[in-house]
């Protein structure tokens, strides 16, 4: 039997806007400012959808829970000063409109921090577009576990199997598809292979070419 496609949820940084230069430069400085130097092999890292507490693990190692958060918010304050020509991926706003003119419902479950995604949703004015917005400060296990689609999922009020996810991070992908949803993975050439191996139905560079019926496809 074939679902009916109600909703759709959404990854942050790299699928809904392009932030990821403004991140790594942000994390780059961060770093740079506790004394740790980071190559841009290193700094990929940043990029793989984890968790901020995560990232500041991996690079600077056990500290305690006081000093995460001071370092988060410094962190999110360098953030802030690069995020000036931080914009919606290419195609974003029609296809929203494309898809709320079908009467689909949006979701946001990301690994990033409250503050930070609200801050951005606000400056773009994309808040009112998403009835929910899941976040890592909402969730204790970051992805690949799948704990922030499947909230994001019981607060929308829907069935996994009925939401279609948009990705751009191996562990993003393998998020979703372990919270039972069909995921969409957002990459250029180079990245596709990555993303279709972790387990994305289809990827595509930006939102340009999609449409409800290509979604609705997928559930066939």
């Amino acid at each position: 039997m074939n679902l009916v496609l109600r909703g759709v949820v959404f990854d942050f940084d790299g699928v809904i806007v392009d932030s990821h230069p403004a991140h790594k430069r942000a994390w780059k400085t961060f770093l740079e400012s506790v004394g740790r130097t980071v190559s841009e092999e290193q700094l990929q890292f940043v990029l793989a959808g984890r968790k901020r507490d995560d990232i500041l693990r991996h690079f600077l190692g056990e500290i305690d829970a006081d000093l995460i958060t001071e370092y988060g918010h410094r962190k999110e304050q360098f953030f802030r000063d690069e995020a000036g020509d931080v914009r919606t991926i290419n195609g974003l706003p029609s296809f929203l409109k494309d898809l709320e003119d079908e009467q689909l419902i949006f979701g946001i479950a990301s690994s990033g921090s409250r503050s930070r995604i609200d801050f951005l949703l606000e400056r773009l004015d994309l808040k009112k577009r998403f009835r929910v917005v899941i976040t890592g400060d909402e969730v204790v296990q970051g992805k690949p576990d799948p704990a922030v689609f499947l909230r994001a999922a019981q607060d929308l009020g829907v069935e996994p199997s009925a939401l279609i996810a948009f990705e751009d991070a191996v562990s993003g992908v393998k998020a979703a598809r372990s919270a039972g949803m069909k995921c969409i993975g957002i990459a250029q050439p180079e990245r596709v292979s990555i993303l279709l191996d972790a387990g994305a139905n289809r990827v595509v560079p930006d939102f340009r070419s999609l449409s409800y019926s290509k979604l609705q496809e997928l559930l066939v």
